[in-house]
């Protein structure tokens, strides 16, 4: 509690992508995931993709942001991964791999939002399977490249997405795993994921920090922090 008896804003972990530079790797996001959580009334942090912070993180984090960014490595998983994948760095995925497992041990009421790449990480440690080229399998992929398309809603998730989202990717989901698929695009692609025995565990593959429709867009980071609020209050 504040001096004044306000609670504080949640604090939102949000993890970050390395890229080389003359001086070292530099750690770096996108601002526009930073303003989404400060306009849905909660509080940037960057995470640095250092394993051995994962347990201070998950300790000081009201809850968790996976952004977007390359392609994830799939033998970890025990699948050859895809020759056409851009693969992530390996630091940051390992990160990220460690981020979930960890949550999933000792904090796994914390909200969690995977974006893009985020979703696909938590269907890989859940046990999911990946389409890794949709350039190959998918003949609507175009459609999911750097354009807007319909998302609806699958079931009776907590969550209901339906909308027209801005989507970056050439992977998909096609097996979450012990997540639950909540929502599709007209084509059938897998677009948001869900852990249904978790109080919000969400993740989405289109981009929702730059997608215009609220109900898709800026209503899925409220959604994140007023399940931070929940959990503080509770």
């Amino acid at each position: 509690m504040s001096a004044h008896g306000a609670k504080p804003a949640p604090l939102i972990g949000i993890t970050t992508d390395l890229t080389s530079h003359p001086n070292g790797e530099r750690v770096f996001t996108y601002r526009n995931y930073a303003e989404a959580v400060a306009g849905a009334g909660g509080v940037p942090v960057l995470l640095p993709p250092v394993v051995g912070c994962v347990r201070a993180f998950v300790g000081g984090m009201d809850g968790f942001i996976l952004t977007g960014g390359d392609d994830p490595a799939t033998e970890p998983f025990g699948v050859p991964t895809h020759p056409r994948a851009t693969r992530v760095h390996a630091a940051r995925q390992a990160f990220e791999a460690e981020l979930l497992r960890v949550l999933a041990l000792e904090r796994p009421d914390a909200p969690v939002l995977g974006v893009c790449l985020g979703m696909q990480m938590m269907a890989l440690v859940a046990g999911g399977v990946l389409e890794q080229c949709m350039p190959e399998t998918c003949p609507t992929h175009e459609g999911h490249w750097e354009r807007e398309h319909a998302v609806e809603t699958v079931g009776e998730p907590a969550v209901s997405l339906c909308g027209v989202v801005r989507s970056k990717h050439r992977q998909a989901v096609s097996h979450a795993g012990s997540m639950s698929v909540t929502a599709r695009a007209p084509d059938g692609v897998v677009e948001a994921i869900a852990d249904p025995a978790r109080r919000y565990y969400l993740g989405v593959q289109w981009h929702p920090e730059r997608t215009a429709d609220d109900p898709v867009g800026a209503a899925v980071f409220r959604g994140l922090v007023r399940a931070c609020e929940v959990q503080g209050s509770g």
